[in-house]
């Protein structure tokens, strides 16, 4: 436990943005799960849906700095490929 205190703030900064950013990359891990679960079920009308809440999911947490702009165009795209594949 730091004594100064200016480091007990950045502790505290600290914890709250990796709290913060736990919660917005468990909010994607559940939209990815999501997502796949519909493509892998093969429901082809439910596809359009699946991938708009899941893209929405992605691009929110890059603009919350939990992935990164690069990251987020990857995932998107990688799902992309296989909504296409699938269908």
């Amino acid at each position: 436990m730091p004594n100064i205190k200016s480091a007990i703030k950045r502790d505290a900064i600290s914890k709250a943005r990796r709290l913060r950013n736990q919660a917005n990359k468990s909010r994607l891990h559940t939209a990815v799960r999501t997502f796949r679960e519909v493509v892998a079920a093969g429901d082809a009308s439910k596809y359009e849906e699946a991938f708009r809440t899941f893209s929405s999911e992605v691009d929110k947490a890059a603009r919350k700095g939990a992935i990164t702009k690069n990251s987020a165009a990857r995932r998107k795209s990688r799902a992309a490929a296989l909504m296409a594949k699938k269908a």
